[in-house]
């Protein structure tokens, strides 16, 4: 795979590829302070929720380094690290993998926090969350795979690949797996407006592993589907609700009722930890982006002055419309609540 990392942890430095250049510019931003690093998520250098919940993890991590003086109790060390830990909650309130990387910190500053030893289990911690997305995302992948006919066209939506993850991706990823294996004629990328995360992103990342890829218009899905007939439309997810609602880029919806009408599964491929079991997901908070990014293109006004706009970043895709959730333990077909705490529950995370 030749896609650059989207995240890399070197000398005690946080660098991100900034993903609001790409394709034309390939630039790393280098981070030493978490809250330069919340900043970094909330403005979308780092996006995608399995990328925001790592970058999360070094960003506890920065915190910790940057102290002057190392507390001497779990308590301290939390009470001495719970602005920045506040401020990287608050940068994208719905991907709900930036909390459980949140939480494992909790977890390692309540075991190991009274005493020399926090920062280098902080680390150790960062680095194996990082290692772990990438195989769990060729898991995920291959599960995906197998569900793929051969000779297939598939449609996906935003961008759930290896720029959004720690590596290989998970649409993406199941897109990958299938296209090693021989199944995939080729790949319609949807542009995913107002970020481009589709044309910018999905295109240029497909690209890059000469695997056949067409741009379309959002508008154009319905056409499309018609027209050429692909056996799944593939994402990933930012939440994943115990209903088994998924929560994505906003447009997956659409795309969802549309795949129905026209007899084409629906997948999501996500991580278990990108699960709450929770909540349902009508409960899911929806992020609103600036009014900027939808009245102006590059930084040129395209809308009248002063009219209202409404930017939710994402939409609730419900479970009903998905054919398949793929995790790195498996395949949920036809999910319902039942079958999602099911999952979850025989096969609970370590």
């Amino acid at each position: 795979m030749s896609t650059p990392s989207a995240i890399i942890w070197s000398n005690n430095q946080l660098q991100l590829l900034d993903q609001r250049v790409l394709p034309t510019r390939c630039e790393y931003r280098q981070y030493d302070d978490p809250f330069a690093v919340a900043d970094a998520i909330r403005a979308m250098v780092v996006r995608g929720a399995p990328a925001i919940g790592i970058t999360a993890a070094y960003g506890i991590l920065l915190a910790a380094q940057k102290l002057t003086t190392s507390p001497t109790s779990a308590d301290a060390w939390q009470n001495a690290l719970r602005p920045a830990r506040d401020a990287l909650a608050n940068s994208r309130p719905t991907a709900v993998n930036l909390f459980w990387a949140l939480e494992r910190c909790d977890q390692v500053i309540a075991e190991h926090g009274n005493g020399d030893a926090l920062i280098p289990a902080l680390t150790k911690l960062a680095v194996h969350i990082h290692a772990e997305d990438i195989e769990i995302n060729q898991r995920i992948g291959d599960f995906g795979a197998s569900l793929i006919p051969a000779d297939s066209i598939v449609y996906t939506h935003c961008n759930a690949g290896a720029l959004a993850t720690g590596g290989y991706g998970t649409a993406l990823g199941v897109i990958r797996s299938a296209h090693r294996d021989g199944k995939i004629r080729g790949v319609f990328a949807g542009e995913t407006r107002p970020w481009l995360q589709g044309a910018r992103l999905t295109s240029w990342e497909l690209m890059q592993d000469d695997i056949p890829v067409t741009l379309a218009i959002e508008g154009a899905a319905a056409h499309l589907m018609r027209e050429h007939k692909p056996s799944w439309v593939i994402v990933g997810a930012d939440r994943v609700a115990a209903n088994g609602d998924a929560a994505n880029k906003i447009g997956t919806y659409n795309l969802a009722i549309i795949a129905k009408h026209h007899g084409v599964k629906v997948m999501v491929a996500a991580p278990t930890s990108t699960f709450d079991a929770l909540l349902d997901g009508p409960q899911i908070p929806i992020e609103q982006r600036p009014a900027d990014e939808i009245t102006h293109s590059f930084g040129q006004r395209v809308a009248p002055e002063n009219v209202l706009t409404n930017n939710p970043a994402f939409d609730v895709t419900p479970a009903q419309l998905i054919d398949a959730i793929v995790t790195e333990y498996g395949i949920i077909h036809q999910p319902d609540r039942a079958k999602v705490i099911a999952h979850l529950n025989s096969n609970k995370r370590k």
